[in-house]
């Protein structure tokens, strides 16, 4: 749990696999990557047959710059 006092650090890529709906980590990658874009990255992993879950594909998730 994040209390008063914690010190953020700053982020711009994740390295994660592809979560279960309706999770943290799946709300974690979408706080970082957009829920819309994170919509579309599943759905062409759906497309594509990629592996889910624990042992499956991973994705590399990079924070947009400005422009």
């Amino acid at each position: 749990m994040i209390l008063p006092g914690h010190r953020f650090l700053v982020v711009d890529a994740l390295l994660t696999n592809f979560h279960l709906p309706r999770t943290t980590l799946l709300a974690l990658v979408m706080a970082l990557h957009g829920v819309e874009e994170t919509k579309a990255a599943y759905a062409e992993a759906i497309r594509e047959a990629y592996r889910f879950y624990s042992y499956g594909d991973a994705m590399l998730v990079l924070e947009e710059g400005p422009g």
